[in-house]
C-alpha cells in the first residue's frame, strides 16, 4: 500500500497528502462536500519528480480525509487555540463538515483507521531514515506539502509562496534551515516565510532530531504557485516550470550539505 522509492543519497521526501485513495467504506460516510476531496495536495509528487537524483520518496496513496498521517497518533492538536484539521478530519480547510449526519468516525473506527493507514506510512518512513542513516550518517527528511494560497478559516490575508517549517528552529541543524530560507528569499517573483502560519507538521515534529543526525523541514507551497486553485485543479505546467528550478535548488543543496556538512 505504501509506495516507497529507494534511492541511494541522504535525501528522503514524505508525501502524506497526494494520494486520492478513499476505502469504499469511508467514502460512503463522506457527503458531497467532502467526496470533492478538495485538500489534497494536488499533484507534489509530480511536482518534486525527478529533481534529484538518488533521492528516496516515501509516499501514501490513502487521501488525508481518511486519516492524516502527518498528525499526531493521540490526536494532540498541532496548533492549540488555531483552527486546523484533524487526524481523521471532520471538516475541511474551510470548516464545513466532510460526513453525512451521524456518520463521523468512532473512537474504534479511529483507531481501525491509525493500524491500517497510518502506522504503515510511519513504519515505512522509520525503516527508510534508518536505511539513509545507516549509509550516509546523516538523513534529511524534506516533507513535502501544499494548499490552497486563500483559505480565510486557517489564516489571513494571503499565504507566502515557500513556507518553511522546523517548528521554530528545533528540529533540523541551523545551516539547513538558513540554506533552504535563502534559496527561497532570493527566488525572485516568490515571496517567502520561516515559521511562519505552518511552522512544520507532526512528520517533521517527530522524526527531526538533530542530535541523532535525522534532520527534517517541511515545505508548505501555496498552490497558486503550480496550479489551478480551484476545481479540477488542473497543474499548470507553465507556473511549475518556472518553480520546479527553485525546488531542484533547494533538494540540491541539502545533498550537498549532507555529504560535505558533517551534520551527523
Amino acid at each position: 500500500m505504501i509506495e516507497v522509492v529507494r534511492g541511494t543519497g541522504p535525501i528522503v521526501l514524505g508525501l502524506p497528502h497526494t494520494g486520492m485513495d478513499v476505502p469504499e467504506n469511508i467514502w460512503e460516510t463522506l457527503n458531497e462536500n467532502g467526496q470533492k476531496l478538495a485538500d489534497t495536495d494536488w499533484h507534489i509528487h509530480v511536482l518534486y519528480g525527478w529533481l534529484l537524483d538518488n533521492v528516496t520518496t516515501v509516499r501514501t496513496p490513502v487521501h488525508r480525509y481518511a486519516i492524516d498521517v502527518n498528525r499526531a497518533p493521540d490526536g494532540q492538536s498541532l496548533y492549540p487555540g488555531q483552527n486546523t484539521t484533524g487526524l481523521c478530519p471532520l471538516t475541511d480547510f474551510d470548516g464545513q463538515s466532510i460526513y453525512r449526519d451521524g456518520c463521523e468516525p468512532d473512537a474504534a473506527e479511529i483507531d481501525d483507521r491509525l493500524a491500517l493507514y497510518h502506522a504503515p506510512y510511519h513504519a515505512a518512513l522509520t525503516a527508510e531514515l534508518a536505511r539513509v542513516k545507516a549509509a550516509h550518517g546523516v538523513a534529511i527528511l524534506y516533507d513535502c506539502h501544499s494548499i490552497r494560497s486563500v483559505i480565510p478559516h486557517l489564516f489571513e490575508e494571503t499565504l507566502p509562496d515557500f513556507n518553511i517549517g522546523t517548528n521554530l528552529s528545533t528540529t533540523c541543524d541551523a545551516r539547513i534551515e538558513s540554506r533552504v530560507y535563502e534559496i527561497c528569499a532570493n527566488a525572485t517573483g516568490y515571496t517567502s516565510i520561516l515559521n511562519g502560519r505552518f511552522k512544520g507538521g507532526w512528520t517533521t515534529r517527530h522524526y527531526g532530531q538533530p542530535q541523532t543526525g535525522i534532520h527534517a523541514i517541511q515545505m508548505e507551497l501555496a498552490q497558486s504557485t503550480y496550479m489551478q486553485q480551484n476545481a479540477p485543479w488542473t497543474y499548470d505546467a507553465t507556473k511549475a516550470d518556472k518553480l520546479r528550478p527553485h525546488l531542484s535548488s533547494i533538494l540540491n543543496a541539502l545533498h550537498h550539505l549532507a555529504q560535505t556538512g558533517d551534520l551527523s
